[in-house]
C-alpha cells in the first residue's frame, strides 16, 4: 500500500477516536449526574439537555466529514490515476549449469546461495582420461603430417618417371618419323638407282651393236657392261636398305617391282612397338597424376597434352598439391585435426564455468559422481537481470501502455521500500491460450470469466548488491496512467492499433453486449 494511503487512513483514525470518545464520556457524565439536592442551583429542562447533545453529536460528525474530505479527496484521486494489481511477482533469468563431457567429478568450488561472476569456476571434472586422448589425436595428426609427405615425395617421384616417359614417347614419335623420312628418302634412292640401271642398260645394249659392226672399241664395251653391272648393284643395295627401314618400322619387305615399296600406314605410329610401350608407361604415370588418363588418345595428343602442363618445375608443386594420393592425404590430416580440436575442446570443457552473474541454486552434483552430457549440475539465478510479471484484468488493459512509470511494493520490503519501473511490453495473449492444450469451451455452458494478461516491467535504478529482489517474490504494481511517458516505443500497444483502425470506436457493439 501507497505511504500516503496508509499515513492517510492513520491520521484520519487518530482525529476522529479521541473525539468520539470525548462526546460519549460528556454523554454519560450528564446521564450520570446525580439529582441535585435542593441547595443546589435549578436542573435544565430535558429539551436543553437534548438540544447540547445534538450539537455535540453534530460537531463530531462535521469533524469527521472534514477529515474525511481532506483525506479521502487525495486517495480517491490516487486511486483513479493509478491501475494496480495484487497478482505480479518478480522474474529473472534462471540458467541451468549442465555438463558437456562424459566423465567423473572431482572438485565442487560452489554450494547453493554462493553468488558467482561469470568465468568463475564451479566444477571440475577429471582431466587424466581427456589429456591422454588429446596426446592421441596429436600423434594421430603428427603420423598423418608424415604420410603426407610422404605421398607428396612419392608424387615428385612419380612425376619425374612421368616427364621421362614423356621423353621417351616423343624420342620414339620422333624416331618413327625419322624413320619415315629416312623410308622415302631410301625409296627416291631406288628409284633413281633404277633409272641409273635402265640407262646403263640401254647404253650397254647400243655399245654391244656397234663393236658386232666393229664401229666400237672393245675397250668402250668392256667399261659399259661394268657400268651396267654397277648400277645393277645399286639396285640391290637400294633396294636392301628400303627394306631395312621397312623392317625397322615394323613392315613387310616389298620386291624391287612393288608399287607399296614406299607406302607407310597412316596410325603408324600408334602401333609401333617402342611408341606403344612408351605410351603405356605414360599413361601409368600420368594416371596416377591425375592429367593424362585417355589410352585413346594419339601419342601426339599426349605430348600436346603434358605441354599445355608449362614449365616441369612449376608442373611438378602443381601436380604434387593435386595427385589424388596427396588429396587423400591431405583429408587424412584435417581429420585427425578436427578430432584434435574436439579432444582439446572436449579437456576445456572439464572445467565448469558460471555464464552469467547471479546466485547458485539447486546444486546437485558432488566430487565423485558419474555425469552424463547435458546432465544439469546445478543452476544461477540472475540477480540482475530481474523484471516484473504483472497479470492485470483485460478490463485494465485499455488504460496501460509501454513507457508508464510503476511504483513497486514488494512484499518482503514492506511499504516503506519502493522499487522504480516502466511497462516494457505486454503479452499478446493470456496464459490459458499459450498453453500446450488451450481450452476449448464449444459445450454450450460458458461462463464469462475476467482474462488476466502478463504486462512485464522493466525496473529501473536497481541496485542488485543493496536491495536485492528474489525470483518468485510477491509484488503490488502501481501504473501511473497520467504521468509522461518514456523509453523505446513509448505509447504503443493498445493505442496504435486505435490508430489503424480509426472506425473501431464508432462500430456497432456486438450482439448481447451493452456499451
Amino acid at each position: 500500500m501507497p505511504p500516503e494511503m496508509s499515513e492517510h487512513r492513520s491520521e484520519s483514525s487518530s482525529v476522529d477516536a479521541p473525539a468520539i470518545a470525548k462526546a460519549d464520556a460528556a454523554v454519560d457524565r450528564d446521564d450520570k449526574l446525580p439529582p441535585p439536592d435542593s441547595a443546589s442551583k435549578a436542573v435544565p429542562p430535558p429539551s436543553q439537555r437534548f438540544t447540547r447533545r445534538r450539537m455535540l453529536l453534530i460537531g463530531v460528525l462535521g469533524a469527521v466529514g472534514i477529515a474525511a474530505a481532506v483525506y479521502g479527496i487525495p486517495w480517491i484521486r490516487f486511486v483513479l490515476s493509478t491501475a494496480s494489481t495484487d497478482d505480479a511477482f518478480v522474474n529473472g533469468h534462471v540458467t541451468f549449469v549442465a555438463s558437456r563431457v562424459h566423465g567423473q567429478i572431482s572438485r565442487v568450488l560452489v554450494d547453493d546461495n554462493n553468488r558467482v561472476h561469470k568465468g568463475d569456476l564451479l566444477v571440475e571434472l577429471d582431466k587424466e582420461p581427456f589429456r591422454d586422448a588429446v596426446a592421441v589425436k596429436k600423434a594421430a595428426v603428427d603420423t598423418a603430417q608424415a604420410d603426407l609427405e610422404a605421398a607428396r615425395a612419392a608424387v615428385r617421384g612419380t612425376e619425374a618417371q612421368a616427364w621421362s616417359h614423356r621423353w621417351q614417347l616423343q624420342e620414339a614419335v620422333e624416331n618413327v618419323e625419322n624413320q619415315t623420312a629416312l623410308l622415302h628418302a631410301r625409296v627416291a634412292a631406288l628409284k633413281k638407282a633404277k633409272a641409273t640401271l635402265v640407262l646403263a642398260q640401254q647404253e650397254f645394249d647400243r655399245t654391244s651393236q656397234l663393236v658386232v659392226s666393229e664401229t666400237a672399241s672393245r675397250e668402250l664395251y668392256d667399261q659399259r657392261q661394268a657400268a651396267l653391272s654397277i648400277a645393277r648393284a645399286g639396285v640391290v643395295q637400294a633396294l636392301a636398305d628400303a627394306n631395312q627401314i621397312r623392317v625397322s618400322l615394323g613392315l613387310q619387305t616389298q620386291p624391287e617391282d612393288s608399287a607399296d615399296l614406299d607406302q607407310v600406314p597412316p596410325d603408324l605410329d600408334q602401333t609401333f612397338s617402342s611408341i606403344l610401350q612408351a605410351q603405356a608407361e605414360l599413361i601409368q604415370a600420368a594416371a596416377e597424376l591425375g592429367v593424362v588418363h585417355s589410352y585413346n588418345q594419339s601419342p601426339k595428343q599426349m605430348l600436346e597434352e603434358f605441354e599445355k602442363l608449362g614449365p616441369v618445375d612449376r608442373t611438378f608443386d602443381r601436380l604434387a598439391a593435386e595427385a589424388p594420393t596427396v588429396k587423400q592425404a591431405e583429408a587424412k590430416l584435417e581429420a585427425t585435426k578436427r578430432d584434435l580440436a574436439v579432444a582439446e575442446l572436449d579437456l576445456r570443457y572439464c572445467d565448469v564455468v558460471a555464464e552469467i552473474d547471479g546466485v547458485v541454486t539447486r546444486r546437485n552434483v558432488n566430487p565423485g559422481n558419474d555425469v552424463q552430457v547435458g546432465q544439469s549440475l546445478m543452476a544461477i539465478r540472475s540477480l540482475s537481470e530481474i523484471w516484473v510479471d504483472a497479470n492485470f484484468k483485460e478490463t485494465q488493459l485499455r488504460d496501460l501502455r509501454i513507457g508508464q512509470a510503476v511504483d513497486l511494493y514488494v512484499d518482503m520490503y514492506g511499504d516503506k521500500q519502493v522499487f522504480g519501473g516502466r511497462i516494457s511490453g505486454f503479452t499478446m495473449g493470456t496464459g490459458s491460450t499459450l498453453a500446450l492444450l488451450p481450452p476449448q469451451n464449444a459445450t454450450g455452458n460458458y461462463i464469462k470469466i475476467v482474462q488476466r494478461l502478463p504486462v512485464r516491467i522493466e525496473l529501473e535504478g536497481y541496485d542488485p548488491d543493496k536491495k536485492p529482489l528474489f525470483i518468485g517474490t510477491s509484488v503490488v504494481p502501481y501504473v501511473y496512467l497520467n504521468k509522461p511517458l518514456s523509453g523505446p516505443n513509448a505509447g504503443t500497444f493498445l493505442q496504435g492499433f486505435e490508430q489503424q483502425s480509426p472506425a473501431a470506436g464508432s462500430a456497432a457493439s456486438p450482439p448481447g453486449v451493452d456499451k
